[in-house]
């Protein structure tokens, strides 16, 4: 498949559900299962947990996640010996999760294995980096339920959304909350210099005259902005934000009598309805992120976790005439592909 020839042409890619059973391991495992015959060396992490047979949420039987022979997994103590294949050890990090330290070994079966790696992005980052030490050319990194952050082009070059019946049964609704996502992980980017003074900035709302000078508002966060007696126009229309975009920022920005132009780090830190940024938009006024990000493709499970199915076809052609990006069912795709069944 096309996206999959994409994963190994990236540094680090993040396998993203937008919702708790809309097939985000799937979708990992049949990544995971077509790189086999790849010349490339990859590696797989998650951010939390993954990988377990029982939901610890809901109870219910979840995929596990392959490895095949040759890739690199990183996991916890705990989990590395609950691993079901061979293994050697390459290195045993001294970061320290909740199941014990990270273990950075190499299968050399192939086999199932429980994921827990870094708990925070910026562990992910550093892990992600490290991990070149043993010429990884791809890390792949499984997405925790609802964390975005994982997805932000600050972590990972590119991303894979999975998205489905379990986050509406409503094809429209469906379409509309999968575009929404889209839309803020394909903000446009600033210019690199401007992206590089801002990214020094760690809080608070500051102001970006037409020299591109910064000066800082003195509000350390948008839920204080309407508590400021400041001016926050005074050095013109351009803010940014180091932190949440929410509801309030945008509706305070709306307004303004001259469209704004408000930059962001990345998607991951907008909270806002996609009623009211559709508002913000529609009003004139832009939004941009300090960096570029990528989406290879969108995966649906059509199913949703009260057994209703939807149809996969309506939804395919649906999702792809909005989003103009490859989707795709791997579930049938693996169907119609028995190469890419696990050898037990």
């Amino acid at each position: 498949m096309p996206f999959v020839k994409d994963v190994v042409t990236h540094k680090s890619i993040s396998v993203v559900g937008l919702e708790k059973n809309t097939g985000k391991t799937e979708t990992l495992n049949y990544v995971l299962k077509r790189l086999r015959t790849s010349q490339k060396q990859i590696a797989i992490t998650s951010i939390g947990l993954d990988g377990e047979r029982i939901d610890s949420v809901t109870q219910t039987q979840k995929p596990e996640i392959v490895v095949s022979k040759g890739v690199i997994f990183v996991t916890s103590e705990k989990h590395f010996f609950e691993k079901r294949l061979t293994a050697e050890i390459l290195d045993v990090s001294n970061h320290r999760t909740a199941m014990g330290r990270l273990v950075i070994a190499k299968a050399l079966s192939e086999g199932k294995v429980i994921l827990s790696g870094p708990s925070d992005t910026v562990g992910v980052r550093k892990l992600i980096s490290n991990l070149s030490k043993w010429d990884v050319d791809t890390t792949i990194v499984d997405g925790a339920l609802s964390r975005l952050s994982l997805a932000s082009p600050a972590v990972t070059d590119a991303m894979i959304l999975a998205t489905g019946a379990a986050l509406s049964a409503n094809i429209p609704q469906l379409v509309r909350k999968t575009l929404f996502v889209k839309q803020l992980i394909e903000l446009e980017p600033v210019d690199a210099e401007l992206s590089e003074q801002l990214q020094a900035l760690k809080s608070g709302i500051w102001a970006i005259d037409k020299e591109n000078r910064l000066h800082d508002l003195d509000i350390q966060s948008v839920f204080m902005i309407d508590k400021s007696e400041r001016d926050i126009f005074e050095f013109g229309t351009r803010l940014y934000v180091a932190g949440a975009v929410s509801d309030k920022l945008i509706n305070c920005l709306r307004t303004h009598k001259r469209p704004v132009e408000l930059i962001i780090h990345d998607f991951s830190k907008v909270f806002a309805s996609q009623l009211n940024f559709d508002a913000f938009l529609q009003g004139g006024n832009t939004m941009k992120s300090l960096f570029k990000n990528k989406l290879i493709a969108v995966t649906i499970n059509p199913l949703a976790p009260n057994g209703l199915m939807l149809n996969t076809e309506t939804l395919q052609k649906a999702l792809e005439e909005e989003l103009n990006i490859p989707v795709y069912d791997v579930m049938e795709l693996q169907k119609n592909d028995s190469s890419l069944k696990f050898r037990e």
